[in-house]
């Protein structure tokens, strides 16, 4: 499967683009069956809510290590699920999607297991909002060409904390001024608000999956309903963009994909 032109533009224009029913139900229960046990019995490496919110910049930026350092605590992600289970690693090696990431990077495929590479949980009632961000803000290469696949596990709306994107911000230049001390855009910026007032919202059911590239800014309501929202996101690469030596981005190996 290959995307037309039309559809490679509009992404190279607003940084996403959501292809609709594109994992077999089958294979999305299968993924959430066995994400619902890692979940309940709490296998490391997870991260917790208060944890989310807590740490510093610096301690994002530098993290090797995983592991939740709380006993207890909402669940807001499962990690590094590319070893885990079969299951996991067979959806991350999907050869279906893979002629779209060479189109969008214009390169061979690599998956770095150092950033996403998760299993990401809204909790029902627990769960908190997600402020504005790029990904990118605390990774480390040599350029900016790369891009996270989310499968929707469940039907994803505005009460249970669907992604919200700002179209076209991935191209866009920004000040140390936008951004708080945790590189979260500021929504209480007077720059920022007219930008903000172009988000998108992406409904996404079962199956559905959004691609979405590393500087868009991006976020989060937190989950209204009574029902958990469980989604699944790995992030993708150019081979001929590089981790950079020492830093958390090559800390943990890449994947390699062949080309289709």
């Amino acid at each position: 499967m290959r995307l037309n032109q039309n559809e490679l533009n509009l992404f190279n224009q607003n940084g996403f683009i959501i292809l609709k029913d594109f994992a077999d139900k089958r294979e999305c229960n299968a993924i959430l069956d066995i994400a619902k046990i890692h979940i309940k019995y709490q296998i490391e490496p997870i991260e917790r809510e208060v944890e989310y919110h807590n740490h510093s910049k610096e301690y994002r930026t530098n993290v090797i290590d995983y592991n939740s350092t709380l006993n207890q605590g909402t669940i807001r992600r499962l990690r590094q699920v590319y070893s885990r289970d079969t299951i996991f690693k067979n959806w991350m090696e999907n050869r279906k999607i893979r002629p779209i990431l060479e189109q969008i990077l214009d390169d061979q495929v690599v998956i770095t297991t150092a950033h996403h590479n998760s299993i990401m949980t809204k909790m029902p009632e627990k769960s908190s909002e997600t402020n504005w961000h790029q990904d990118i803000r605390y990774w480390s290469f040599t350029d900016s060409n790369l891009i996270s696949i989310w499968l929707a596990l469940g039907d994803e709306n505005s009460q249970n904390g669907a992604l919200e994107f700002i179209p076209k911000s991935h191209k866009m230049s920004f000040s140390s001024n936008q951004f708080d001390n945790k590189d979260y855009f500021r929504d209480d910026y007077k720059q920022n608000m007219s930008l903000i007032e172009t988000k998108v919202l992406t409904a996404l059911n079962k199956g559905d999956i959004v691609i979405f590239h590393s500087r868009l800014l991006h976020r989060a309501n937190r989950n209204s309903t009574d029902e958990p929202k469980i989604s699944f996101v790995y992030t993708v690469k150019g081979a001929s963009t590089k981790a950079i030596d020492g830093s958390r981005s090559l800390a943990y190996p890449e994947i390699l994909l062949d080309r289709t």
